[in-house]
């Protein structure tokens, strides 16, 4: 529509116009470096889920004995005691969905460069479901919180967070600002180049 909007105080100008004049602020059509914020969120994200699955989520302590368990070992373990609905939701939250949302992320920055076989319009999807996600992905760190709040019975029981809770916490931040670092209009822009008629 040959216009622009400032991203600091919503003002829209004729496209061109190098600065907003209510606010000053500089306009932009697109930000020139989404992509390579969308990787350098993807990478730390990636880095940071590693220890998340190795370290133990959470530690139990009694007057007998200490257990420690990661995240998919305290899935089994929920499973071994008969909670299978339990240890399902833990293994989705906790495993399934944040490799999905690191593949999708890295399948929509690769897709923006290299031609792609699903549609705009698909992919689009994708990014909006990402997006709806990443507020449900603190789920394990949100339990165990409760748990170590809840089960502090001084000398006989006591239930900390381990190293990974943190891990896992940071992957899930950085994730979801890699995801919003994410220009979704760039999607169109290659449809444009590609020949492929625009949004409507």
């Amino acid at each position: 529509m040959g216009l622009i909007g400032c991203t600091r105080c919503g003002r829209v100008w004729p496209d061109g116009t190098p600065r907003c004049g209510r606010c000053g602020h500089k306009l932009r059509s697109r930000d020139p470096k989404s992509i390579q914020k969308v990787w350098a969120w993807w990478l730390v994200g990636l880095i940071c889920y590693v220890p998340a699955n190795v370290y133990p989520m959470l530690q139990t302590r009694t007057l007998v004995f200490t257990q420690e368990n990661t995240i998919v070992g305290g899935a089994v373990e929920l499973a071994n005691h008969g909670s299978y609905a339990i240890a399902l939701v833990i293994l989705v939250a906790s495993v399934l969905i944040p490799v999905s949302k690191f593949g999708v992320v890295a399948l929509l920055a690769l897709s923006v460069r290299h031609r792609a076989r699903l549609s705009a319009r698909r992919r689009l999807q994708l990014y909006e479901l990402v997006e709806y996600i990443g507020r449900w992905s603190m789920i394990d760190v949100f339990v165990v919180a409760i748990l170590s709040s809840l089960v502090q019975l001084g000398s006989i029981v006591s239930v900390k967070p381990g190293p990974a809770a943190l891990y896992f916490a940071l992957s899930v931040i950085f994730t979801m600002l890699s995801a919003q670092a994410f220009d979704s209009r760039l999607i169109w822009d290659r449809e444009a180049k590609n020949g492929a008629s625009p949004a409507p």
